[in-house]
């Protein structure tokens, strides 16, 4: 449809289960919304010329469906100015939100330990994802959920922040390119090393990923996609997106929390896959040299899933392939994926 100027309008469905309802304060302006009364998420979302134009993915930003030109926040929010907000990175498979209870325990944990208030229930930030998927017919992709601390003052006080903002996007992604994934990945140990725990907790999944970016500058000019970073004592932690694994003689081996990592939903999985195919699997500290002289070394994320390392620094790793525990638990891992009962606990 057009309007008499000409300009094309997008179109609108109002069934009568929805009303007009006046704003909330969250940053996202005075326009009034659509409210569907059985909507515990305040809004309601119709498919529209938008996304055959190309505006696609369809984003929730702060009780509101927009195509991607119009998804935006305030210049004023802390989630920009500061990196002051917490995210979630959620994998999607066959409809389903992966782990989506763990995901929502670490995400209000972090919220917490910020004295973030999330503006929400779990149970609706559950149904905006699952409204995000719908709105864009994802069976298989990634979810990106953002809590920023919301549009405020020029300053770091986050009190002069009245309301947190939520952003989700349901989009696609791919980390690394399709054949690492058959023939492994050579990454580096970073001369970075990994921001103190008692500075800012890693368990702590919030939007300042500078720390990491420069160890990932550095994995770049080396010409490679991920560098490992070791804490302050020399012991690996993790890489800057993802968990770490290594393998000797048939042993898995992790660094424990205390080693300063980000406690990965995908790495928890892998370690239940560990004891669900009998294979033996320690926390432990790690020395750089320990990994770099293991048999396997692979990575873990919601985003990578599991990809092996066949080289670190200028070390070959094991035989330069895939090793045989690696592909055993890839494999279990995708079958887990792959079926008609991929976890939401």
């Amino acid at each position: 449809m057009r309007t008499k100027s000409g300009s094309k309008k997008t179109a609108t469905v109002r069934p009568s289960s929805v009303k007009a309802a006046e704003p909330r304060p969250n940053g996202a302006g005075k326009a009034r919304r659509e409210v569907a009364r059985d909507h515990p998420t305040l809004h309601f979302f119709h498919k529209s010329e938008a996304v055959v134009a190309g505006e696609a993915p369809i984003i929730y930003v702060n009780g509101r469906m927009l195509p991607k030109s119009q998804a935006m926040v305030s210049v004023f929010d802390h989630g920009l100015l500061y990196g002051d907000g917490v995210f979630e990175g959620i994998r999607v498979y066959k409809g389903k939100v992966f782990k989506c209870g763990q995901h929502m325990e670490r995400l209000w944990r972090s919220a917490e330990a910020l004295r973030l208030s999330v503006p929400i229930s779990r149970d609706e930030m559950v149904q905006v994802m699952r409204d995000c998927i719908t709105a864009n017919g994802l069976v298989d992709g990634y979810i990106r959920l953002l809590v920023t601390r919301g549009a405020g003052t020029l300053g770091l006080d986050p009190r002069k922040c009245p309301v947190a903002g939520v952003v989700c996007i349901a989009d696609q992604i791919a980390l690394y390119p399709k054949e690492l994934y058959d023939k492994g990945m050579k990454i580096i140990v970073a001369g970075r090393p990994r921001t103190p725990i008692e500075c800012l907790d890693p368990r702590i999944k919030s939007l300042n990923y500078l720390n990491n970016i420069l160890a990932k500058v550095e994995a770049i000019d080396e010409g490679c996609h991920e560098a490992i970073m070791l804490n302050t004592d020399g012991y690996v932690s993790e890489c800057t997106g993802d968990n770490i694994f290594v393998i000797r003689d048939g042993h898995v081996y992790t660094p424990p929390t205390e080693a300063g990592i980000l406690e990965g939903i995908t790495r928890r999985f892998v370690i239940d896959l560990c004891a669900e195919h009998g294979v033996p699997c320690t926390m432990r500290m790690m020395r750089p040299e320990e990994v770099k002289s293991a048999n396997e070394v692979f990575l873990t994320g919601s985003a990578a899933e599991i990809i092996a390392v066949t080289q670190i620094d200028d070390i070959r790793i094991g035989s330069g392939a895939e090793g045989p525990v690696t592909r055993r638990l890839r494999e279990a891992f995708r079958a887990v994926v792959t079926s008609d009962e991929v976890p939401e606990d």
